[in-house]
């Protein structure tokens, strides 16, 4: 008996596993698809006298699915709350795959006029909501399935791993469908073969969803005491006792995501644009560099539960304010150098993603399990929403193309700093855990002190 519910326990956490990161990968591959094609639909989406103008619509439309990422997460944060994780991570990863096909269909602006960046930009904004919803699920349900030793390392596995598998496989399909429509071909149908890939990606969750066993703490709360209709977890999460927490991951979250997109984010564009490189150059280093993001993201995740998730923000984010500007500035000097640049570049992501990866379960870890999905979920996708805007912020304060160089030093400096000084304002969350502490007054600097002698 006891080896078959061993064995059962572990074929959950496998499954709760794979399907976070599964879900995670696949929902930034629709995010990242704009990323790849950037340079290609400015000038069919958005005509102008400036190629740094076409970019900044083409990141725009990237920004504003990431402001409406909060929406998202409020609204199935609150769902995966009340009715489980896997329900809604079903429905928004279904949305964000249909969404992103959608977006293949859009007629460019010499068929269509002003009405092609309009429809871009609505759809945009629908997948929005989708991705909040996946997130919300994605970043709770394996790491309250795993054990309580192994949560770091899924929050790397999911939020790096996960991160690095999605933009991995946008990577090969940009590698691959690049090669089938080269030149003139890509941007008269390659781009759009890139969107409608969304309906696989989709397809390809929902059966591994649909095979996931739902959350083993939110099934204890919800055996352990009748939800109650009449409370909010929005309303919980902005109240006296969460305020503070929220502000605080706010601020740890927009550093994170602005190094994130102002590196992994930034790689497509940068290579062919800042560099010079052609597509398929550009396509085999984002490959060897999403790689290398997988495998940081289980490093910084195991790190994390060795020595907390405050010492690995610390001790990892305080090299990148002087690191990643410095590889930056050299990378700037290696203009049609593959090797250079994959070399340099991945140094880059494995000190961004080391850093980075405790940051899921740190959320987790703020919040008891009745709140967890709308806290972490609206954490995570504010952060990100004002992090996601870095990209659109480069290239709109750069005059020319040949500027986006110094202003990506600059920026990731400043991102950089930012996330250090969350760190260093924010207390360790190791030893408090996934435990629940809704039943009690909320009271953030109480049960976010660290424990003496822990």
């Amino acid at each position: 008996m006891g080896g078959t519910t061993a064995t059962r326990r572990r074929q959950q956490v496998r499954s709760a596993g794979v399907a976070s990161i599964t879900g995670w990968a696949m929902d930034l591959y629709d995010l990242f698809v704009i990323l790849y094609v950037a340079s290609t639909i400015g000038p069919l989406l958005f005509p102008a006298d400036r190629a740094t103008l076409q970019l900044a619509f083409v990141y725009a439309s990237f920004a504003v699915t990431l402001v409406m990422r909060p929406l998202g997460s409020a609204l199935f944060g609150v769902y995966a709350d009340r009715n489980g994780r896997k329900r809604a991570m079903i429905i928004a990863i279904t949305g964000a795959g249909i969404s992103t096909a959608l977006m293949g269909l859009v007629p460019t602006y010499a068929a269509a006029g002003v009405a092609a960046p309009i429809l871009f930009g609505l759809l945009r904004l629908i997948m929005g909501i989708f991705v909040g919803g996946v997130v919300a699920s994605t970043h709770t349900l394996g790491t309250e399935t795993v054990s309580a030793r192994h949560r770091g390392l899924m929050s790397g596995l999911v939020a790096g791993g996960g991160a690095g598998a999605g933009a991995l496989v946008a990577s090969i399909v940009y590698f691959i469908i690049s090669g089938i429509f080269p030149g003139q071909a890509f941007s008269t149908y390659g781009w759009r073969v890139m969107f409608l890939t969304g309906l696989l990606t989709a397809a390809v969750s929902f059966y591994i969803y649909r095979r996931t066993d739902e959350s083993p703490l939110w099934k204890a709360k919800q055996n352990g005491s009748a939800p109650n209709p009449q409370r909010s977890p929005l309303k919980e999460l902005f109240g006296r006792g969460y305020r503070a927490n929220l502000l605080l991951n706010v601020v740890i979250v927009t550093g994170a995501a602005s190094l994130y997109y102002l590196t992994m984010g930034f790689f497509p564009t940068y290579f062919v644009k800042g560099l010079g490189l052609d597509q398929q150059s550009a396509a085999i280093i984002l490959v060897v560099v999403n790689i290398i993001t997988i495998a940081a993201g289980a490093a910084g995740g195991w790190l994390s539960d060795r020595i907390g998730r405050r010492a690995t923000f610390l001790w990892c984010g305080a090299p990148m304010v002087i690191l990643v500007p410095l590889l930056y500035h050299h990378m700037n000097d290696q203009a049609g150098r593959p090797a250079s640049v994959a070399l340099l570049a991945s140094l880059i992501v494995v000190f961004v993603i080391v850093a980075l990866a405790p940051v899921l379960i740190f959320l987790n870890e703020r919040f008891p399990t009745d709140i967890r999905a709308t806290g972490t979920g609206v954490s995570w996708n504010i952060g990100f929403g004002l992090g996601g805007m870095t990209p659109t912020l480069v290239t709109l304060i750069s005059p020319q193309v040949s500027d986006i160089p110094s202003r990506l030093v600059i920026l990731s400096a400043a991102a950089s700093a930012l996330f250090l000084l969350g760190a260093v304002l924010t207390p360790e969350t190791r030893h408090i855990g996934l435990q629940d502490t809704a039943t009690a007054p909320h009271d953030p600097q109480g049960p976010l002190e660290p424990v003496p002698g822990k």
